[in-house]
């Protein structure tokens, strides 16, 4: 490599002031992360859901705090062709870091899984809940079976 980085870098604001918020040692882990993806070394995992198209870069070792961004085309007359934008930087815990990038982008509900949003459904066999359900009788209450010696059915004179 030639020493010039591949991208351009951008901050969403909030993103910037994360950064800036966040403590010297995680401040500094972040910048070098970041221009390990600026020069191509290193590559975000994918973020799924509603979040796809965006990735994520562990920052500490103890995968505590991440930064959350998406390689975009740069702006016209930029020195680059395609630029990362970081949305969030911030810890993991509670999701926080997901939840901020997501409001920050304009995603105001989580958008569920194929899986979890099958699981969801009401099934169409029953749609119609105002139709009574046929409740089973007792077992012993079939044609043609010897009733028990203490059947109700027996205390109704049902058998003579």
């Amino acid at each position: 490599m030639n020493g010039e980085p591949a991208f351009g870098l951008s901050f969403d604001p909030r993103a910037l002031t994360d950064l800036l918020q966040a403590p010297s040692d995680i401040r500094d882990l972040a910048l070098d992360r970041l221009q390990d993806v600026v020069n191509t070394e290193l590559f975000g995992g994918r973020l799924a859901g509603d979040l796809e198209g965006y990735r994520k870069v562990y920052v500490d070792s103890r995968n505590a705090w991440r930064i959350v961004y998406a390689q975009r085309p740069a702006p016209v007359g930029s020195a680059h062709r395609t630029e990362i934008h970081v949305v969030a930087v911030r810890q993991r815990a509670g999701f926080d870091v997901y939840d901020t990038a997501r409001a920050r982008l304009g995603i105001t509900a989580r958008r569920t899984s194929a899986r979890t949003h099958a699981a969801r459904t009401r099934s169409p066999q029953l749609a119609d809940t105002h139709r009574p359900v046929p409740k089973p009788g007792p077992p012993y209450a079939m044609p043609g079976l010897p009733q028990p010696a203490n059947s109700p059915a027996l205390s109704k004179g049902a058998h003579r």
